[in-house]
């Protein structure tokens, strides 16, 4: 596959800063709908709510443990615009978008299984966003996929410019990456175009893909172990797809002066449509401690010249 690579030396832009979701926890992952100018941020549902068809509010430990989380849809300044449950789907390391006209369509995991104290996805679904749905696994607008078999901590992104899906599993205790035409994908055709396996990183916090390369994003918040402010243990590694290679990995400073600042999720922006090679790559910070946590997106968009013998 050949692209251009991000230039991850780059200083980043922000996008938004000190956002509100609909639930006050982490942020886990986004992606945007760059047809209709929309952010979609999912997070671990928070603690106390009480459901229809619950018997009683659940705590935010047995939300974790089950998988439940929170979709909140955003406006490019960061305003909510609407919100989801998703109940039993998994921790949203990551999610995509497919954009359809005017329908949004979400990309995450589902059929979360317990492990340690936390749900993980074990496939992938696809469904339209629906303000104020609650979904579960079983809900009839889920399309599952199982793109491999024997697959599970399964999260996916989607590359908008590139019409790819990328979905981060792990098999036999190693976790890899698989990258797919989109459009296969929806007509259950699960073959790969890439799949290469997840180097070396820090502690996991998100990935994206773009063309050829895949963008991993790792580190901790301020006063975790081996994470001192200002400059924390933000980085992000960028694999080459065609080799499992890496090609560069860069520290961030972006969102430096959050007084708290955790990395989750990363995403492609396409600003304008009309010219969908000039892309973004997006990354999050969560930020606050009280009384909510809040959303915060950077993004850079320098990409260095291809390289003559890339494939």
């Amino acid at each position: 596959m050949k692209s251009k690579m991000f230039d991850l030396s780059e200083p980043a832009t922000e996008l938004i800063r000190d956002k509100a979701l609909h639930n006050g926890t982490v942020l886990q992952s986004f992606a945007f709908d760059n047809v209709n100018q929309h952010i979609y941020v999912v997070q671990l549902m928070a603690g106390g709510q009480q459901l229809p068809g619950e018997s009683e509010p659940v705590s935010g430990a047995n939300r974790d443990k089950n998988g439940d989380l929170t979709l909140t849809k955003l406006d490019l300044a960061g305003n909510e615009l609407g919100y989801m449950f998703l109940k039993g789907f998994g921790h949203g390391v990551q999610i995509g978008v497919e954009t359809v006209g005017e329908t949004a369509y979400l990309w995450t995991e589902t059929d979360s299984v317990t492990e340690g104290s936390s749900g993980w996805g074990t496939q992938l679904a696809r469904f339209p966003f629906e303000n104020g749905k609650i979904m579960t696994p079983s809900s009839p607008e889920l399309e599952k996929h199982r793109l491999i078999e024997g697959a599970d901590r399964t999260t996916v992104n989607i590359d908008p410019a590139n019409e790819l899906l990328t979905m981060r599993y792990r098999k036999d205790g190693a976790f890899r990456f698989g990258v797919y035409a989109l459009e296969q994908v929806k007509r259950r055709e699960y073959v790969p175009v890439a799949d290469v396996p997840q180097p070396a990183v820090g502690t996991f916090q998100g990935f994206a893909s773009y063309g050829g390369y895949l963008y991993l994003l790792e580190g901790n918040s301020y006063g975790s172990t081996g994470s001192v402010p200002p400059t924390g243990n933000t980085y992000i590694t960028a694999v080459d797809l065609n080799t499992g290679e890496v090609a560069d990995k860069q520290l961030i400073s972006a969102g430096d002066t959050l007084s708290f600042r955790e990395p989750e999720g990363m995403a492609i922006r396409l600003p304008d449509m009309k010219h969908p090679q000039k892309a973004e790559l997006s990354f999050g910070f969560a930020s606050d401690f009280t009384p909510k946590r809040l959303a915060n997106i950077y993004s850079m968009d320098r990409l260095l010249p291809q390289q003559a013998n890339e494939e």
